[in-house]
């Protein structure tokens, strides 16, 4: 599939140049610091240096004091505490938190994760009618509750106080509910907008321990727990989440919860470093299966568990799910994408719906995103499930999936989401009404561009800066993800050679030492999923963008380049 490659501003000259002076570093990794933001050495020094120090005031956020008076009245007084969080990583890892840190000061706690299947996303009727059966007169939501303002008024007409920790964009209303903790309300001025729905959790329990005066250690040794959710739920790794996924990675590799740890082991994660690609393809998955395809509450019972034994048996039914939950994927992937090959009248469209009532609710979402993998248009994979049809859509950079959804509500039963991500349901007569509306208006509204993957690039590279030093100067912007993704570099006129083949079972990847006339050696290069332009590539001369990395082989540790694309040159 073509890409367009887009090369990133370097910054300010005058910046760049005083890093390079300040931290006798090279105009590229100057560059790439001031494309982070960093513009000072004290800046550089929070960056390669993070501390729990520079985690921000929790009593910043809104209602965060009335939220916390709330708490210590309810374990003063032994009222009985419910904390309510969504099924999938995000929702679990928070109840997770919530309930290894508060067990300590509190008798009378107890969770609740919603049925993926019977209740959906979100609090409900049902959940609060648990609260209300049990005699629950607190129920602290998380990572859900800043739209479920019937529910929270329900709940609050029978006794029950309410504090929301959400992340999420508010409505044209907030909750009337005891509290309300969210850096995204429109009238809170927390300074970072961008914590996951555990780390807001986490940030209630930081002003806790304030008040309390609780050594913050305490907390901090969940801070594994604090990290998944960051990672997993995909939100931006700068400001207060780098921190938070720098320790926690720490906290993983060498003191993780018994939970923690029996998923590292069956996801056979080793050795002294572990990065957050690690976490989302590894740990994530195995935390999320619980509530796809059983329940959530599997999840939230591994990551609590102090009994060694029974972790073992968890991680086993959890891993179990996460086998099933890629056997699914991997079938309803295949299934979805001939339905698209075959349909004649695909190709002139600018979105793909496909429909079966056999595909599993739970993997519907993972399905729209390998899709638009492949077929890179807006997506909608739906399903079958209690009387309606309901699924999950994906969007491409820079379209606005969610606005587009909007245009079509009439025909819908109910959607939530954002911009590139969102859930809808609908009744069946509505269908065809809808595929026809949602064509309609992506059509008329995406810009051909859009339609083109686009490759970021940082910066353009000599091979002869690549040393061992500028490795590891590069190595200390970890953790990646989101808002510091991994450098991609651009480099110029590689010509081919004869170490360029294609390596793999099927000769789907690429192998190659590249070398241009002014680096004195080669580098081992991978391209994954490129291999069939290698027999091309000897007798041309092209383009690379690629990330570094190290690679081990024989107790040999070298550098290595990762192909990300490639470009003849004509």
């Amino acid at each position: 599939m073509q890409k367009n490659w887009i090369l990133k501003e370097k910054g300010d000259h005058f910046l760049i140049q005083q890093l390079m002076t300040d931290l006798n570093i090279d105009n590229v990794l100057a560059s790439l610091l001031v494309q982070r933001g960093v513009s000072s050495f004290d800046e550089a020094k929070d960056w390669f240096r993070p501390s729990l120090n520079n985690l921000l005031d929790p009593f910043l956020m809104k209602d965060m004091d009335k939220a916390v008076e709330r708490l210590i009245r309810a374990i003063d007084s032994e009222e009985k505490i419910l904390i309510y969080g969504d099924y999938d990583v995000d929702g679990t890892t928070a109840v997770s938190l919530l309930r290894l840190f508060l067990n300590s000061y509190s008798k009378n706690l107890d969770y609740y994760i919603p049925d993926r299947y019977k209740e959906g996303y979100g609090v409900s009727k049902a959940g609060i009618d648990f609260a209300i059966e049990h005699s629950f007169s607190l129920i602290i939501t998380l990572d859900c509750g800043i739209k479920a303002s019937t529910h929270i008024a329900y709940a609050q007409s029978n006794d029950i106080d309410v504090i929301v920790c959400d992340h999420h964009n508010q409505g044209d209303e907030l909750p009337d509910a005891y509290a309300v903790l969210n850096p995204k309300r429109n009238d809170c001025s927390y300074p970072f907008k961008d914590l996951s729905g555990c780390g807001v959790g986490f940030k209630f329990m930081q002003a806790f321990c304030t008040k309390k005066n609780i050594p913050s250690k305490a907390l901090f040794e969940h801070l594994d727990i604090v990290a998944i959710s960051i990672a997993s739920d995909i939100v931006k790794i700068t400001g207060e989440n780098r921190i938070l996924v720098y320790f926690g990675i720490q906290q993983i590799l060498k003191k993780p919860s018994l939970g923690i740890d029996a998923i590292k082991r069956i996801a056979q994660i080793e050795g002294s470093s572990l990065s957050v690609s690690d976490i989302v393809f590894k740990i994530g998955p195995r935390i999320n299966a619980a509530g796809r395809i059983g329940s959530g509450r599997l999840a939230v019972e591994l990551m609590t568990c102090k009994d060694e034994s029974l972790v073992m048996e968890i991680v086993g039914e959890v891993n179990n799910n996460n086998e099933f939950r890629k056997d699914l994927d991997k079938t309803i992937t295949a299934e979805a994408l001939l339905m698209i090959e075959t349909d004649l009248n695909q190709a002139n469209k600018k979105t793909n719906i496909v429909y079966s009532p056999q595909w599993h609710k739970g993997v519907v979402g993972i399905v729209a995103s390998r899709i638009t993998e492949v077929y890179y248009r807006p997506t909608i994979v739906l399903t079958h499930a209690n009387g309606m049809i309901t699924g999950s859509a994906r969007s491409v950079d820079g379209y606005d999936l969610y606005t587009a959804l909007e245009q079509c509500s009439d025909l819908l039963d109910h959607f939530g989401g954002h911009m590139f991500a969102a859930g809808l349901s609908l009744k069946e007569e509505n269908l065809e009404a809808f595929k026809c509306r949602f064509e309609d208006i992506v059509s008329a509204t995406i810009k051909p561009e859009m339609l083109i993957p686009k490759i970021k690039i940082d910066a353009e590279l000599s091979l002869s800066l690549i040393t061992p030093k500028f490795y590891r100067i590069l190595k200390q912007f970890e953790p990646f993800g989101p808002g510091n993704m991994t450098p991609l570099f651009l480099t110029q006129g590689i010509d081919g050679n004869d170490s360029i083949r294609s390596i793999g079972s099927d000769g789907s990847h690429l192998k190659m030492i590249v070398k241009t006339k002014d680096s004195k050696t080669g580098f081992d290069a991978i391209g994954f999923g490129l291999g069939k332009d290698a027999e091309s590539l000897k007798k041309s001369q092209f383009d690379i963008c690629y990330s570094v990395e190290e690679n081990e082989f024989r107790g040999e540790t070298t550098l290595q380049l990762r192909i990300r694309d490639i470009k003849t040159r004509t």
